[in-house]
């Protein structure tokens, strides 16, 4: 039987291939030989996904290719799901996640809605181009213990200041763990904006809000 190395390779690269079957067949193979579901999820699969971000950057996938690569990540997720809650868990939470107003990328926040319900969190996905008045009213629906936000452009990085503003005016700030994340985010601009945190990708997404429900 494959070593744990070459069946995470194998992960990886099904979904670089958006090979939905053979991605499929290496989540069996990661479960028969005992690797724990997130931790095939986390050092397989999301690398896969890094890669095709990488590949889109560079020109060479296009937006087909990143929609057909969150389709094959969907379809792996569809074996995992089941040993993910099975495992130990001890400190999941309940998140609400947007892309800002004006901004529709959402390739990065759907790698990190993923992973993050993959480590047994409950995730409300508002989808993009989200203003402050609609996250301000998930918010106060849902009493999330996080809200993640995520911008890709510049111009509309500015809208995340608008969120929390929003959310100071309203009283709902107070006990709100706020990550940010995007290509143009820093941790300097997340502090200048009152934020807690800005994520470098997803997988540092997760770690940051694994962090904060340990610490809580």
């Amino acid at each position: 039987m494959a070593g744990e190395r070459e069946i995470l390779g194998k992960l990886r690269d099904a979904i670089v291939a958006l090979d939905i079957p053979g991605l499929q067949e290496a989540c069996e193979e990661a479960i028969a030989t005992g690797i724990p579901a997130y931790h095939a999820v986390v050092e397989g699969m999301a690398k896969g996904m890094e890669i095709v971000g990488q590949k889109y950057e560079e020109g060479e996938y296009y937006l087909a290719e990143l929609i057909m690569a969150g389709e094959t990540m969907r379809e792996g997720m569809v074996v995992l799901e089941p040993h993910l809650t099975a495992g130990k868990v001890s400190h999941a939470g309940k998140a609400v996640i947007g892309t800002v107003k004006g901004d529709l990328h959402d390739i990065g926040k759907n790698v990190f809605l993923t992973l993050l319900r993959a480590a047994n969190y409950e995730v409300i996905d508002l989808g993009v181009d989200i203003s402050p008045e609609a996250f301000l009213e998930a918010v106060q629906e849902h009493s999330p213990d996080i809200l993640a936000m995520s911008a890709l452009l510049t111009t509309t990085m500015v809208e995340m200041e608008n969120v929390v503003a929003k959310l100071e005016s309203e009283g709902v700030r107070e006990g709100l763990k706020i990550l940010i994340g995007g290509a143009p985010i820093t941790n300097d601009y997340a502090e200048m904006i009152g934020a807690d945190a800005a994520a470098r990708d997803a997988v540092d997404g997760v770690r940051i809000v694994n962090g904060w429900t340990r610490a809580g």
